[in-house]
């Protein structure tokens, strides 16, 4: 089967037996497809599956028992306006891929001199629109968690990890037309995807979310103290965080952490510094975003510190009374349920029936 101009979904499988599994905004996008096919799969693990994402968000996934794709966001729907027969077609080629990847993890199994167990054959590919305009496309095959091959679509050929892939790479190189084909989809056809596919969910994958920037300190044990800037609430997921000094970007001791999502589709992570505590006023963290209107810089301030403090405490005792004043309010229930009870108990005794009723 040759690419399809049509549809993202495709794998080109000329080799069955070998293989794996204009930009919109400032922001780098992406689109990129993950195969799997697991040689023995488990109960939480399904034998073969795709995922597709548009930037971090993932937008479809192949159901293999059911044998279709199954959308994932609500705005991938708006393609079947465009293509009433865009599930149909690709259903059809993600059953061909599932036919294709089991046989050629048999066929692995055999080059790697291997019986039994559970082995993986995946692949991945795509394409990047980055910030700066330039483009960029990519695919990639491996096998149990390695390397296997890659394809360079400058040159027309593929890179082996191993002497296994060597037998896979002189095939493959020995046809052109795959190559040629594999280099328009990287080139051109996956980034006509990419743009319909932001235009179709440019409410989420197009907005901007402003980061949130807070810096807070803690002492260190060797007189030192850490300062720490803390973003979050971001939306898109790139951004450009570093610690300034006297106003001149400052390098050492600098410590990050990962970019990471929220529940709510934005993200956040952290930066800090090590400095004398005598100097930290001359510090500051500097923040770029799409979101921004203008790069910020945040300094520690302490009236901000103390205005958090100020403000767990009054939230405390906030709290503190409401609890207090629930306990009394259960207490008077329960005092007046008993003596309602008791009266009632001196009501049956004197009516002569000599029937106690029970508390």
């Amino acid at each position: 089967m040759g690419l399809s101009q049509r549809a993202p979904f495709f794998l080109l499988f000329g080799v069955a037996a070998l293989l794996l599994g204009g930009s919109t905004g400032s922001s780098s996008h992406s689109l990129r497809y993950f195969y799997t096919s697991v040689s023995e799969p488990g109960q939480q693990v399904p034998q073969f599956f795709i995922v597709g994402y548009v930037d971090e968000q993932e937008y479809v996934f192949y159901d293999a028992k059911a044998k279709r794709f199954v959308p994932t966001v609500p705005w991938i729907r708006k393609v079947e306006e465009y293509d009433p027969t865009y599930w149909e077609w690709n259903n059809q080629i993600a059953q061909n891929a599932e036919q294709v990847l089991q046989k050629g993890l048999g066929t692995l199994d055999r080059c790697y001199n291997q019986s039994g167990g559970t082995h993986t054959l995946q692949k991945m590919y795509g394409c990047e629109l980055r910030k700066d305009g330039s483009k960029g496309g990519y695919w990639q095959d491996g096998y149990d968690g390695m390397d296997y091959l890659s394809f360079d679509k400058e040159t027309l050929t593929w890179t082996a990890a191993d002497t296994a892939a060597q037998i896979t790479k002189r095939k493959w190189e020995a046809e052109q037309v795959m190559a040629q084909k594999w280099k328009l989809y990287l080139e051109e056809t996956c980034f006509e995807w990419l743009q319909r596919y932001l235009e179709y969910g440019k409410e989420t994958l197009l907005r901007t979310e402003v980061p949130d920037v807070k810096v807070t300190r803690k002492a260190e044990y060797d007189g030192m103290e850490t300062l720490i800037c803390h973003v979050g609430g971001f939306y898109p997921k790139e951004i450009d965080i570093f610690w300034k000094r006297d106003g001149e970007i400052w390098m050492q001791d600098n410590y990050h952490g990962l970019v990471s999502p929220n529940l709510d589709g934005t993200y956040y992570t952290w930066r800090s510094v090590t400095v004398d505590p005598k100097e930290r006023e001359r510090y500051k963290c500097h923040v770029e975003h799409d979101g921004l209107l203008n790069p910020v810089d945040v300094a520690w301030e302490e009236h901000a510190s103390k205005l958090w403090l100020i403000i767990g405490c009054v939230v405390g005792v906030f709290i503190l009374i409401a609890s207090l004043a629930g306990i009394a309010v259960c207490f008077k229930k329960r005092h007046d349920g008993c003596k309602k009870a008791a009266a009632s108990n001196q009501g049956s005794n004197s009516s002569g029936t000599g029937t106690a009723v029970p508390i």
